[in-house]
């Protein structure tokens, strides 16, 4: 059960971590409307697609699963949350409920992830980033976005803010994939390292390579800035990397410099220590992760009413 909650948390992955369906069994908060939209050129952004509810909408060829809740109103920005992999959407659906009785929120299945067509072949972060744009142009329009990703949805999410600051106003961050995750396991768990933690190292680094349901290779990066918008990072609370046999100290220290690491994308971002929550913060301290994405949200709020363009500067 630890070294499985360990790749979990590194790796990224839920199958026996026992996460599986907690958010799920919240029901979804689209609602039931499922219908396929024709495709829309990913590179262009007008007016927004109003729907409520879950739909699929062509993207660069592929057919994307989309869920949105609550109405669009004023200069409030677009929320988009980002699930961690081998997560749907429907992981973030008892959030999106809540967060969508004051803002626009939509959520997506990344492609190999839900209801999503598979990818033909190996994902860079960029591929993974215009599959995003495509999503942003039709759910959101000309309206700024805020962007709230778990784990590696916040890697993907950290990443694409700085080349989007025309579209992308504020990030909310929780428990984010390292982004030298490679780097960091190799690091802490020698190669020379047998059972658990050879398999932890083993596991992970496949995973960063391209083994995963999106066939998405992460590359390790330096963090980049992306202005001065509104960033909140979450880590979580509970130690339990910490408790991993041998290497869990550094894996836990190692974690937690990587979430301060990613406040640095933002030349304000703050870092929130979600105290008694796991991984999954967005489920141990969903007060919290709330509160989080609302504030940011009500930022860009602000910023969008009396100074549009100039809040990424």
């Amino acid at each position: 059960m630890l070294k499985a909650t360990a790749v979990a948390a590194l790796c990224c992955t839920v199958a026996g971590t026992g996460y599986v369906g907690v958010a799920q069994a919240e029901g979804h908060g689209g609602g039931a409307d499922r219908t396929t939209a024709r495709v829309t050129h990913p590179g262009h952004a007008g007016r927004a697609d109003s729907f409520v509810g879950e739909k699929k909408i062509g993207v660069r060829g592929y057919s994307v699963n989309v869920s949105c809740s609550g109405r669009q109103t004023g200069h409030k920005p677009v929320v988009v949350l980002m699930a961690g992999l081998g997560d749907g959407l429907d992981a973030m659906a008892d959030l999106q409920k809540t967060l969508s009785e004051k803002n626009r929120v939509c959520s997506y299945d990344r492609l190999g992830e839900g209801k999503s067509d598979k990818p033909r072949g190996p994902q860079s972060l960029e591929d993974s980033g215009r599959i995003l744009t495509g999503v942003i142009n039709r759910v959101a329009g000309d309206s700024p976005v805020v962007l709230a990703g778990h784990s590696l949805g916040g890697l993907i999410a950290g990443r694409y803010a700085p080349e989007h600051r025309d579209r992308v106003k504020g990030l909310v961050l929780m428990d984010a994939t390292s982004p030298t995750m490679t780097a960091d396991i190799t690091r802490a768990i020698p190669e020379s390292a047998t059972g658990d933690a050879g398999d932890l190292r083993a596991q992970t680094v496949s995973t960063m390579r391209g083994g995963n349901p999106e066939n998405l290779v992460v590359t390790d990066g330096r963090v980049r800035s992306a202005g001065w918008i509104p960033t909140e990072v979450l880590r979580h609370g509970q130690q339990y990397l910490a408790a991993f046999p041998t290497y869990g100290p550094t894996l836990e220290s190692d974690w937690t410099k990587a979430q301060y690491k990613w406040a640095t994308v933002s030349h304000r971002g703050t870092v929130r220590v979600a105290e008694d929550s796991g991984h999954y913060i967005y489920v141990d301290r969903k007060d919290m992760a709330v509160k989080s994405i609302q504030r940011v949200a009500a930022e860009v709020t602000q910023q969008n009413s009396g100074r549009w363009g100039h809040a990424g500067r």
